[in-house]
């Protein structure tokens, strides 16, 4: 719109002056050779502006001749850029399907014609990698460093390519290049690592306060992480320095109040102490969040007097915070086993072995708790029934990173990561492989001890135990049917180590 106003008041503006012109007509007097020429002003100013317009006609094309070697070269020039950045086009592609020959092809013909792109290094590099070409590799990171604009990425590269070879020095190294050249996440991220690998948790500590302060992460993650930085230090001091350990675990469940171990160790320290009721609150809000086998071992043992009955109270007390949770049930179990209550300790397992129940099949920890619970009874059949059925039973949660299972909590990974243990259910393929027993094709399985006794004849004479007030020699055992666990064995038991496996992770 406002071009359009232009155009027309400049119209109109040429129409005015060409309207005065002629209102007020004047006459040109040129003098060439000796003779005079006079003309109108009207047709001299016509004859000016032909000239100006075919001068300007003939000036342009004498230099459109006059370049056309320079528009020559930069039509080459792009023609060859265009080229340049088709081949990195297709050597990324290739490098991302995995074919390294097209990858190194197009990355030399990315280095003849664009050199100069970023990209090209780059490509340069991730198809030396991907040949496993570690020298050029390393080479094109190197590369990239005497240029501002990859300066951050060949660091990164050299510091991939370091922790590859094992070179964890050097590749810390690289990364702390990186944080003081420009701050970014991967670099506070492995510098963290590294510290944390090592156990320099006053170092890994500081790391996390000044990636917080340089915004690399929000801040419930580095109060997560500085939590478990100092649950690892406390863990550390809780032997020669309980009050030291005492005041990083509360800081650690200030900054996370879901943390298990914090609260597990917290809760030990205060009960320690004499500080029974903070101890109690600590455990018991813990415990709301996450039902872990250690919160109720430390909730049982806060009181280092209690009979066997008080821990049957207590465990009591602790399953109504979590009524509807598995642990809590085999919580009341155990104690209930403990005080000797046979049948306090199957009421609170009958829940989850119930064939309608929602979890499924009884976990490993059940099948054990209900072994135990036919041992304390006399009940030798449906020991090994249970012990077998906790063989094939499915695992019960546990802490799991790097597809690891561990019992215990640790604050670094397998791998060297911080907070990376969760507290879940192990998949079924990470759980050992238990071998069965071996069985001759020709001759069919025995059947259960369950089974008629042995006939005399079976057993010789010369092996036969000597007589002695003990209950006769083993032919067999004899046992009600109807008193059995509804499952069979199978044609071989178990070894009987498998009975080891512990209730609490601290035990």
């Amino acid at each position: 719109m406002v071009r359009l106003l232009i155009f027309l008041a400049a119209l109109a503006l040429a129409a005015w002056g060409l309207t005065w012109l002629s209102d007020n007509p004047g006459v040109v007097t040129v003098v060439w050779r000796g003779v005079e020429y006079k003309v109108s002003l009207m047709l001299a100013l016509g004859v000016v502006a032909t000239a100006a317009v075919a001068l300007t006609i003939v000036w342009g094309v004498l230099r459109f001749v006059f370049n056309i070697p320079s528009l020559v070269t930069l039509a080459a020039r792009a023609r060859r850029r265009e080229k340049g950045l088709l081949a990195l086009s297709r050597g990324m592609i290739a490098v991302g399907a995995g074919d390294a020959r097209a990858a190194a092809k197009h990355a030399a013909d990315a280095g003849r014609l664009v050199a100069h792109e970023p990209m090209t290094k780059l490509l340069r590099a991730q198809s030396a990698q991907l040949a496993g070409d570690r020298e050029g590799a390393v080479a094109a990171y190197n590369a990239m460093l005497e240029h501002h604009e990859t300066h951050g990425l060949g660091l990164r590269g050299l510091h991939h390519e370091a922790r590859r070879s094992g070179d964890h020095e050097a590749a810390l190294q690289y990364a702390m290049r990186a944080n003081a050249h420009a701050p970014a996440a991967w670099a506070g991220q492995a510098v963290l690592d590294d510290r944390a690998r090592r156990g320099d948790w006053a170092g890994a500590l500081a790391t996390v306060d000044s990636n917080a302060a340089a915004r690399l992460i929000d801040k419930p993650t580095a109060n997560r992480w500085r939590a478990v930085i100092k649950t690892a230090m406390a863990e550390e001091a809780m032997e020669r320095d309980p009050k030291a350990a005492l005041a990083l675990a509360q800081e650690a469940c200030r900054l996370a109040p879901t943390l298990v171990p914090a609260a597990a160790i917290c809760g030990r320290l205060m009960a320690g102490a004499g500080d029974y009721r903070r101890a109690t609150k600590i455990l018991e809000n813990a415990y709301a969040q996450t039902p872990h086998p250690d919160l109720a071992a430390a909730y049982l043992k806060v009181r280092h007097g209690d009979s066997t009955g008080d821990r049957l109270g207590r465990a009591r007390t602790l399953a109504r915070v979590a009524p509807n949770d598995p642990e809590s049930m085999l919580t009341i179990g155990r104690a209930a086993l403990e005080a000797h209550d046979q049948d306090a300790a199957r009421a609170a397992a009958a829940p989850l072995i119930a064939s309608d129940s929602p979890r499924g099949r009884p976990t490993r920890r059940v099948c054990l708790l209900l072994a135990d619970i036919e041992e304390s009874e006399g009940h030798l059949g449906a020991v090994r029934e249970w012990l077998a059925r906790a063989a094939r039973a499915p695992r019960d949660k546990a802490w799991v990173a790097d597809g690891v299972i561990s019992e215990k909590w640790a604050p670094v990974s397998p791998s060297g990561t911080l907070d990376a243990f969760v507290w879940r259910t192990p998949d079924e393929r990470l759980a050992p492989y238990i071998e069965p027993p071996p069985v001759e094709p020709e001759v069919p399985p025995a059947p259960p001890e369950i089974a008629a006794p042995v006939a005399p004849q079976v057993v010789e004479p010369a092996r036969r135990a000597p007589p002695s007030p003990a209950p006769a020699p083993r032919a067999g055992v004899m046992i009600d049917p109807a008193a059995m666990a509804p499952d069979d064995p199978g044609p071989g038991e178990p070894p009987v180590e498998n009975r080891d496996f512990p209730l609490y992770a601290s035990e």
